[in-house]
């Protein structure tokens, strides 16, 4: 047996110990795993200066070491995540519905967890306490494969999560970590139909496509996130400044981040320079059409039609100027990853337009994509954005992590 069939072999073994755990159980492991990351938090900041450190060695973009960087309120934030997972519905034996047949028999369809869980991320730690306590609480195990970047902050921080779970009762099983951090244990994770229920990767566009071109275990596609940003001619300036900004700069390295910007020619000459103006606080670089061109001049890069359907993850946005909403919501529909979509406008019948015809997992209007979140939506942690539509779309918490059962009894019916 390889040294992934092991872990796998050992998720399946510790699965009944947290499919039968009850609620009470679970959140005191939860609630030991928040009080150990607290304890413990000088032993996380030291392994991830390991990973920091080599992270700049090999020339990491400064955007993506912020994604890989943990420190005593990240940490905190985190713990203060567990916490309300804690405190959130468990969503295991919930009953969606019940009914009563004619002849008497009485069916309940109920939640159940999914099972043993898959889960293939990058450079981004905190994802390996999000993931481990979503699955822990929804009553599943977890097999975590971290990518190369994070492995030491990954490894302190799963060897946290044991020893907190096995305090409070639970086989230190349910959650695991795969130290091996070769696309060969990738591989074999995809392929381990055996044990594996379920495989959710979070990461770039080139993680994902691997993944679901490479994977004979089922994938629920998560992350990816080419958001695009459409300002009417009827929007609000300030309004529509302030959402760009806020989606492009406040934290570009996400994937709810902004960007793509399309605008109304009528309102592009007045918004745009004022745009331009907030960007360069922070030195976003514009890649433009012609028109955009001919309103800011020869600082905007000529964008081209990969820039257009590029997820930065930096201070870089896509701009186009279009003639009406129709062009705005055919851009999006060639271009878009699903992910989040948002229009500025003052005008009701173009905010439903949009809303009904953009066909992405999240769509707003005069709201910033920075709220693509499961915390933000009220879920809670979230393990991942879905950008498909089986079996979860969006953000995706406890319900998600779960399935059905239908549960049926009678008095003897036979058929």
């Amino acid at each position: 047996m390889t040294y992934v069939e092991t872990l796998g072999a050992n998720a399946k073994a510790a699965l009944r110990s947290i499919m039968t755990a009850g609620t009470m159980k679970k959140n005191n492991a939860l609630n030991a795993i928040a009080d150990k990351l607290i304890e413990r938090t000088d032993e996380i900041i030291a392994a991830n200066k390991k990973d920091l450190d080599a992270a700049a060695a090999n020339g990491m973009p400064v955007t993506m070491q912020d994604r890989l960087k943990l420190d005593a309120d990240r940490i905190k934030g985190i713990a203060d995540g567990v916490r309300t997972v804690v405190q959130a519905a468990d969503p295991v034996g919930a009953v969606d519905s019940g009914m009563v047949r004619p002849n008497g028999m009485k069916i309940y369809k109920t939640r159940v967890p999914l099972g043993v869980i898959g889960m293939i991320f990058e450079s981004r730690p905190n994802v390996t306490v999000d993931a481990a306590v979503l699955c822990l609480k929804s009553g599943n195990t977890v097999i975590l494969k971290g990518g190369k970047e994070a492995i030491n902050s990954n490894k302190c921080l799963c060897d946290i999560m044991r020893d907190a779970v096995e305090t409070a009762g639970l086989e230190k099983n349910v959650v695991q970590l795969i130290e091996d951090t070769s696309r060969e244990a990738a591989n074999e994770l995809m392929r381990l139909n055996q044990y594996l229920d379920v495989l959710i990767p979070r990461g770039g566009r080139g993680l994902i496509k691997a993944i679901v071109e490479n994977a004979t275990v089922p994938v629920i596609e998560t992350g990816t996130g080419n958001c695009h940003a459409y300002i009417d001619d009827s929007a609000d300036i300030d309004m529509a400044v302030d959402i760009v900004d806020n989606g492009k700069t406040q934290r570009p390295s996400v994937c709810n981040a902004l960007e793509s910007l399309l605008v109304h020619k009528d309102i592009a000459s007045k918004v745009l320079p004022v745009l331009k103006e907030r960007l360069d606080k922070h030195n976003v670089e514009i890649r433009g059409c012609k028109r955009t061109k001919e309103i800011l001049g020869d600082c905007v890069v000529d964008a081209t039609d990969e820039d257009y359907a590029t997820e930065f993850l930096d201070y870089i946005i896509s701009v186009k100027v279009v003639d009406s909403i129709e062009e705005a919501i055919e851009h999006i529909g060639k271009y878009s990853t699903g992910h989040s979509e948002v229009i500025i406008t003052n005008s009701f019948k173009n905010a439903e337009k949009f809303q009904h015809e953009v066909d992405s997992a999240a769509v707003y209007v005069n709201v910033s994509t920075r709220f693509t979140d499961g915390g933000e939506f009220g879920l809670g942690a979230e393990i991942g954005i879905s950008t498909q539509r089986l079996h979860a779309r969006g953000p995706m918490g406890l319900n998600e992590l779960t399935t059905v059962k239908y549960l049926i009894s009678g008095n003897g019916q036979i058929r």
